[in-house]
């Protein structure tokens, strides 16, 4: 029998959530009975022509990408995680603000202006009456797949996800990789994007199990539910890492020492938070309003020793303090995944980690690489590693197209962003790092200016080009005088603002403080170098998101490589003085 695919918009009805979840829920149960001995073995495709190893938004990117330039395409993702590919900002962001009690298993979350996130679904022939209306922080309902098995078979091809499994060999020559089960593969094109494994410190790597047993990595789903479930059960959890994730999960779980009596302390060796990265005077207005959320802030702390004292661990520092506490969560950083290499033969960059490929993300002919674990050249900033979201989108999609016959080169400026909770957010840019000269200019704020508001505009709250293709409204550019930029003072509050990193007197990073949604600002300029650029930009990226042209207006500050003596100017580019 056959169904038809038939586009509908479905409302967010209780038995189709639960529908979704258990749907999610089965898919992940059945890969794992399949793994036991004991469970049904499914089988395999020993052939496939597109080839993407890892599950994460990479991969999910790369594989839409490619089904968009070649519907009949066939697309198998091997996944080590055993969930289907998922969003991994909402974990540390808005699941913990969550008031649903069962919010570890829907993984349904609001975002910051309290609607839940929808799709457009398209009913499913391979099961038309699984109808989810929501998709959690998964970017796709179970029906959008393939079964693995069928893949060879199905008309039109399809994508499959093989969960659970990881790919420990691979034959370049042969154009073969080789299963941890055993199981042999051989492609056509492939892409690795294998992402990257939360990185231990030394000292916690030297303690003994039962500090291991007590200790969280942060990074996948599993790793939410289980210190969810530690933060109901514990009276003390000490977050080790003064960066993007470490300070988005201490402000979460500060959210719950008001309420609950759970002590929450945050240590790192940086002078305030997210040091690395903000200027110091922001880090330290950042290291206050962290605090003001109930976390015992602890800076300048190095971690000499953990150990385990009665029912307790103690955290000994070098300058002789002591922490004690019932949980460590260790952020501190992400160590990207380059195992596959030596039996590829591929090389890895030995300054940044990571895979080293050529401007169209290639390690070899029929070989990409994208997300966390690609080393990149960037033509103005250098070789790099990005570890982001959007990010993992672009050169995901971008590898995709490739992979179809593209040839395009990478020159996107990715941009990330974090959330202190619903009313402080940042969005950046570039090359974006606390050691080179800065200069902010700042203004008061209003109530449009956070996270909350700018995702009641949007519409999303993953500001990135991954999760639409619309345009966004037209901003106003105030063509009125501005106030002179005036220097930060101690413990000032700083509403909103426009942070340029320079270096050798050029912009090549910016922050924006509490400013959001400025897509439009590269056309509504007027000069015919944003013009330009802005076409430029819609001719390489089509698909460029609302968020994506955010970053239109910064792009070409950090493109045109020239010296800006009055950034004051530049910063009415963003409206930054508009009430």
């Amino acid at each position: 029998m056959k169904f038809d695919v038939v586009p509908m918009v479905y409302k967010t009805l209780k038995e189709n959530k639960e529908r979704f979840t258990s749907r999610v829920s089965s898919i992940t149960r059945t890969q794992d009975d399949e793994s036991s001995p004991s469970g049904a073995h499914v089988k395999v495709p020993s052939h496939v022509p597109f080839l993407l190893i890892g599950g994460g938004t990479a991969a999910f990117a790369a594989a839409r990408s490619i089904r968009a330039r070649d519907p009949g395409a066939r697309v198998l993702i091997v996944s080590e995680d055993p969930a289907l590919p998922y969003m991994r900002p909402p974990l540390s962001k808005e699941l913990w603000f969550s008031d649903d009690p069962n919010v570890t298993e829907t993984l349904r979350f609001k975002q910051w202006n309290g609607k839940e996130r929808r799709y457009v679904a398209l009913q499913s022939k391979w099961n038309p009456f699984d109808n989810g209306a929501f998709l959690s922080i998964y970017f796709q309902p179970p029906s959008f797949y393939v079964p693995v098995q069928d893949l060879p078979s199905v008309e039109n091809g399809g994508v499959a996800v093989l969960c659970g499994k990881k790919v420990v060999h691979m034959d370049v020559r042969g154009n073969t990789v080789k299963l941890s089960d055993g199981t042999q593969i051989t492609y056509d094109k492939c892409l690795i994007a294998t992402g990257g494994t939360p990185r231990n410190l030394p000292a916690l790597e030297r303690a003994g199990k039962d500090v291991q047993k007590r200790l969280t990595l942060f990074r996948k789903i599993e790793d939410f539910r289980n210190l969810e479930k530690i933060s109901r059960e514990v009276r003390s959890i000490t977050i080790i890492g003064g960066g993007f994730l470490g300070s988005e999960l201490a402000c979460a779980l500060g959210r719950r020492a008001r309420t609950r009596g759970l002590e929450v302390i945050q240590l790192f060796p940086e002078n305030g938070n997210m040091g690395k990265v903000l200027p110091e005077y922001l880090s330290n207005w950042t290291t206050e309003k962290v605090r003001r959320e109930g976390v015992n802030v602890m800076p300048n702390a190095v971690v000499k020793s953990v150990s385990v004292s009665g029912n307790r661990l103690v955290i000994k520092l070098k300058d002789g303090r002591k922490v004690e506490t019932d949980h460590i969560v260790a952020a501190v950083g992400l160590e990207p995944n380059v195992e596959l290499a030596k039996s590829a033969g591929l090389e890895v960059d030995s300054d940044f980690g990571g895979f080293r490929v050529n401007a169209e993300l290639q390690a070899r002919s029929n070989i990409w690489v994208a997300g966390d674990a690609a080393c990149f050249y960037d033509i103005k900033l250098g070789r790099r590693r990005v570890e982001h979201h959007d990010h993992a989108v672009v050169s995901g999609r971008l590898a995709g197209e490739n992979m179809t016959g593209a040839a395009k080169p990478y020159w996107h400026q990715s941009m990330f962003w974090s959330d202190l909770g619903p009313n402080v957010g940042y969005e950046a840019i570039g090359l974006v790092d606390s050691s080179l000269p800065t200069v902010g200019v700042f203004a008061k704020a209003t109530a449009k200016d956070t996270p909350k508001s700018a995702t009641e505009q949007s519409g999303t709250g993953i500001r990135s080009e991954s999760e639409t293709e619309a345009e966004a409204s037209e901003v106003h550019i105030s063509q009125s005088s501005s106030p002179t930029p005036q220097v930060p003072k101690q413990g000032e509050d700083y509403g909103k603002g426009v942070i340029f990193y320079l270096r050798d007197k050029v912009v090549v990073g910016i922050v924006l403080w509490n400013i959001f949604n400025r897509m439009p600002i590269a056309r509504k300029r007027g000069s015919k170098e944003f013009l330009a650029l802005a076409v430029t930009v819609l001719q390489h990226w089509l698909f460029v998101g609302r968020a994506g042209f955010n970053a239109l207006s910064f792009l070409q500050i950090i493109k045109d490589g020239e010296e800006h003596e009055d950034l004051n100017e530049v910063a009415k580019l963003f409206n930054i003085h508009e009430d």
